[in-house]
């Protein structure tokens, strides 16, 4: 991409994570928050002071990392880890500015 994006940059990124489901589990819950915020703390952790490049470009083999392929990778690596929620969605929401955000969302495993 050509100069200013086409260069090397940081962003503060802010992540808006939801989880939303027709009916609640047995547990009255649509999912464990507990188990989510611990997901995305590990990928917030791991990803902290890091080249999106070096990660999230390498693991989706993607040449740019725009706040799209961010969002989708984010939503693979947080299924992943939370494990399949029957009849769940997770809603990813990358900000790259307070105006400007790019996202994925599909099913929270099968």
């Amino acid at each position: 991409m050509p100069p200013p994006e086409g260069e090397r940059h940081s962003h503060d990124y802010r992540l808006d994570i939801r989880v939303t489901r027709a009916r609640l589990d047995e547990r009255d819950m649509v999912v464990d928050l507990d188990v989510l915020n611990d997901a995305l703390r590990g990928v917030t952790d791991r990803l902290h002071e890091a080249d999106l490049d070096e990660i999230v470009g390498r693991e989706t083999t993607k040449d740019a990392v725009t706040v799209e392929v961010f969002s989708q990778w984010l939503h693979a690596v947080l299924t992943g880890a939370v494990g399949p929620v029957a009849g769940a969605t997770l809603h990813v929401r990358v900000w790259e500015d307070p105006r400007m955000y790019g996202g994925y969302e599909g099913p929270l495993g099968d």
